[in-house]
């Protein structure tokens, strides 16, 4: 079995790197010396990412919105072009509906919410995986970003809770088709990382009960390194699933 310590240049695609979860686990595995492809569907955030690293190539920018087939496979074919190979995917990319009861909810708001999170995950995957299969070494690890509504829903959030939990499918079904050709998949649910999606729940959001109420929130910085730890991880053991939380939020008990 393959080892990504073997490879000279590790090479990591991060998508929904401009921003957030994303640009701190891009900025985390750049620390670490992995060369990063920072996919966005906006260039100007992915290029100042660029810049804060340094500019030595360890970021590279790949504008690219993983909704859209033809660009995803665009992507990767360019992403092999520059680096030779695709050793970690971080499919981080998402986004989160507005809140509304279940039958005020905009169609639109549906298939944004399916279009992102769920085939633009499913996309990035097929087209990581089959990169992974073929190179040489082969394998990698694939590191699915699911949420802790991938486990349990807050209130009013049908879209972005029915694709997380489908996440939860995909990461199973990529770690055991991903077993024959060395390539490990695993998912991290992450609760109330302090980015600028999560801002107003220092002030109020609103839970089960429906009052709304300040939740906690932990350092984004501390996510990355569980990203970190995922993706530097020997080709022969795997983290399945993990949640990382902030320790005062309600999630233990909610509702």
């Amino acid at each position: 079995m393959s080892e990504q310590g073997t490879v000279a240049r590790r090479v990591a695609v991060v998508t929904g790197a401009g921003t957030g979860i994303g640009k701190a686990a891009a900025l985390a595995l750049a620390d670490r010396g992995w060369t990063v492809a920072a996919v966005g569907r906006r260039p100007d955030p992915l290029h100042e990412l660029a810049g804060q690293v340094g500019g030595d190539g360890r970021v590279t920018v790949h504008p690219a919105d993983v909704s859209d087939p033809l660009a995803v496979d665009a992507l990767f074919a360019d992403v092999v072009a520059q680096h030779g190979r695709v050793d970690v995917l971080f499919n981080n990319a998402g986004v989160f509906t507005a809140a509304h009861e279940p039958d005020e909810i905009p169609l639109d708001d549906w298939h944004q919410a399916v279009a992102v999170n769920l085939t633009g995950a499913f996309l990035c995957a097929r087209a990581a995986f089959g990169v992974m299969r073929r190179q040489t070494p082969r394998g990698g690890r694939i590191v699915n970003n699911g949420s802790i509504s991938a486990q349990v829903p807050r209130p009013w959030s049908l879209p972005y809770t029915t694709t997380k939990h489908a996440i939860t499918g995909l990461t199973r079904s990529l770690a055991l088709d991903g077993r024959p050709h060395d390539i490990a998949c695993g998912q991290i649910d992450i609760g109330n990382a302090a980015t600028e999606m999560t801002a107003g729940f220092a002030d109020a959001v609103r839970q089960a009960d429906g009052s709304m109420r300040a939740e906690a929130r932990m350092d984004v910085a501390d996510v990355a390194r569980a990203v970190v730890y995922m993706a530097e991880l020997p080709l022969s053991a795997t983290v399945l699933s993990m949640t990382v939380m902030a320790t005062g939020m309600p999630f233990v008990g909610r509702g």
